[in-house]
């Protein structure tokens, strides 16, 4: 019997579409980036050393602005950038569109861009691992709200840098410098407002906070784990109740990274100055 033409057409575009069509984990990925080539990638990344590349971040007065943050534990310990609630009047946690959560008290750091926020509670935290080597290549998940949006960037490592910040406030201290590799197809233009959030590596585990990027270079710069790990030691922060972590790749951050806003661990933090 011979089969009419028109099953033969819905067949074949039943064909074409399957593989021509991404499936919905693959749909808000970035596209393939043109990929940097990193000298020495999967060696140590080697400690730090007076040849770093040094970054001058110049700050201006305290204004109205936004950050991100992300919970450490149940007790309601958050971490952030100091420069996304340094000189703010009052602070909050926007744990969903128009809902804020009063932050009771901050502590910042005098030496690395850090700061803890406190609110009395948390949904959960997330995992910290601050103690672990890295090598040239790790792959970085920066998770946050970008622009005051939802958004996410992947990138791989790539050094260390010295970040020197001058303005109100003067500091200097070791930080990672990543290369950016891509973010999701909505999100361009600058990464302002990821401050404070979490770079998860590729076991789930956070290894440093976003402070700031150079969008000409497409450079990504994160603390280092000692100094995160030197801060949450000096404040006592407790993370052992953490969640168990998920892995991360290219094809899943993006949906791994909602999943964490939709359950209000990463959050974004709104400064206000009067």
């Amino acid at each position: 019997m011979r089969i009419p033409d028109w099953i033969v057409y819905v067949l074949a575009l039943g064909v074409v579409l399957f593989v021509f069509l991404p499936d919905e984990e693959d749909a808000m990925a970035p596209e393939s980036p043109p990929g940097e080539v990193l000298r020495g990638e999967g060696r140590p990344l080697p400690p730090p050393s007076a040849f770093d590349e040094r970054i001058l971040v110049q700050t201006d007065e305290p204004m109205d602005g936004t950050g991100s943050a992300f919970a450490l534990n149940r007790q309601g310990q958050w971490l952030t950038a100091r420069h996304v609630v340094d000189g703010c009047d009052d602070v909050a946690l926007e744990v969903q569109p128009g809902t804020f959560v009063p932050v009771r008290a901050r502590r910042v750091s005098e030496e690395a861009d850090l700061a803890v926020l406190y609110t009395g509670r948390a949904p959960r935290g997330l995992p910290v691992d601050a103690g672990r080597e890295l090598t040239i290549g790790t792959q970085g998940f920066h998770i946050g709200f970008p622009q005051g949006q939802p958004g996410e960037a992947t990138s791989k490592l790539l050094s260390r840098s010295r970040l020197i910040i001058r303005g109100e406030r003067s500091s200097e201290e070791n930080v990672l410098a990543w290369a950016e590799q891509g973010r999701t197809r909505n999100l361009s233009g600058s990464l302002g407002g990821l401050s404070g959030g979490p770079v998860i590596a590729a076991d789930g585990q956070v290894i440093g906070v976003t402070i700031a990027e150079s969008p000409r270079r497409g450079r990504i710069y994160t603390t280092s784990p000692a100094t995160l790990a030197k801060f949450l030691a000096e404040e006592q922060v407790e993370n052992s109740d953490a969640s168990t972590p998920r892995p991360y790749s290219i094809q899943n951050y993006w949906s791994q990274a909602d999943r964490l806003r939709r359950e209000k661990v990463v959050v974004k933090v709104v400064c206000r100055v009067q």
